[in-house]
C-alpha cells in the first residue's frame, strides 16, 4: 500500500473521529466508548486484585453515596453505566475515575478532604474526566503518535506487553496507582474542574469547597520532599484553586436549589 493511500485513510479517519466535549470543545476520538470502557473495567478489576482494599465501612459508604449523588446529575446515558466505587487502603491522597464508571478513592484522600463537599470536589473532577472522554482522547492522541491503534487494541485483546499495559493504564487516568505518572493536559484539567464543580453544586455540595480542597492539597505537600501524587499530576494548583474560587459564586444558585430539595444525603 502506498503512503498516499495510508495518509488518505488517516485523513478520512481524522475527519470522521471528531466529537464535542461537554464544554463544547472539539475533540479527536479514534477509540470507541465500548473499547475504552472495556479497558477501564479491565484496569479496575486488576487494581482490585493487586492493591490493598479498605475495610472501613463508613468510608466506603460515604464515598459510594457521594458518587451516587454526583452521577444522578449526569445525562441519562452516563447514568446508565455500571458505576462502582472502591476505597483503596493507600495513604497517598489520590482519587480517579475510569471509563465505564469505575471510581477509586485512597484512604489518604479522607485525611486531606476536610468534609464531604471537598471529597465531592475531587470525585466530581475525576468523573468530569470520564464524561469528557479524556481517556479516549489521550488514547487517540497516543495512537496517532504511534501511527496505529495497536496499543489500545493489544490491551483490549489482553496481548499487550507490561510496558504497554502501564502506558494504557496511565492514559486511562489511573497511572498514579501503578507508579506511572502521565499527567492530563492543562486543558483537560481545566475542563474537568469546570464539569466537576458544576456537578457538585447541582448535587448539593458546596462549590466553594473545591478551591479549599486544592488549598489543602498544597498544604499537604508543603511539609514533605515530594507532593501528594494527585498534586504532582495536576500542575499549577494555586492558580487552579483561585480559578475555582472565582467560579463558585455563579454556581451557588444551583447549590441552593439542591439544598432546598434536601440533597445531598450521605452518611
Amino acid at each position: 500500500m502506498s503512503w498516499r493511500l495510508v495518509l488518505a485513510g488517516l485523513a478520512l479517519l481524522l475527519l470522521t473521529a471528531c466529537a464535542t466535549s461537554p464544554t463544547g470543545r472539539r475533540q479527536l476520538l479514534m477509540v470507541s466508548d465500548a473499547d475504552v470502557n472495556r479497558m477501564g473495567l479491565a484496569t479496575f478489576q486488576q487494581m482490585k486484585q493487586t492493591d490493598k482494599l479498605s475495610t472501613d465501612a463508613r468510608k466506603a459508604d460515604t464515598a459510594s453515596c457521594i458518587v451516587r449523588q454526583l452521577v444522578a446529575q449526569l445525562p441519562a446515558d452516563w447514568q446508565a453505566l455500571d458505576w462502582e466505587t472502591q476505597v483503596f487502603a493507600v495513604d497517598s491522597p489520590n482519587a480517579f475515575a475510569l471509563p465505564g464508571g469505575k471510581v477509586g478513592i485512597n484512604t489518604g484522600m479522607f485525611k486531606v478532604a476536610a468534609n464531604q463537599d471537598q471529597l465531592a470536589a475531587v470525585i466530581g473532577h475525576e468523573i468530569g474526566h470520564v464524561i469528557a472522554r479524556h481517556s479516549a482522547e489521550r488514547l487517540s492522541q497516543s495512537a496517532l503518535a504511534e501511527a496505529g491503534m495497536g496499543l489500545a487494541g493489544a490491551y483490549v485483546g489482553r496481548n499487550a506487553s507490561p510496558a504497554q499495559v502501564n502506558q494504557v493504564v496511565a492514559l486511562l487516568g489511573a497511572g498514579t496507582q501503578v507508579g506511572v505518572l502521565l499527567p492530563y493536559s492543562r486543558l483537560h484539567e481545566t475542563e474537568a474542574d469546570k464539569i466537576g464543580q458544576a456537578l457538585m453544586a447541582k448535587a448539593g455540595f458546596d462549590p466553594r469547597e473545591a478551591a479549599k480542597l486544592w488549598e489543602n492539597m498544597i498544604r499537604a505537600g508543603s511539609g514533605s520532599q515530594a507532593p501528594p501524587r494527585l498534586l504532582s499530576t495536576h500542575p499549577d494548583s494555586a492558580s487552579r484553586a483561585s480559578a475555582l474560587a472565582q467560579a463558585a459564586p455563579a454556581l451557588m444558585p444551583a447549590y441552593e436549589v439542591a439544598r432546598r430539595a434536601g440533597g445531598p444525603r450521605c452518611p
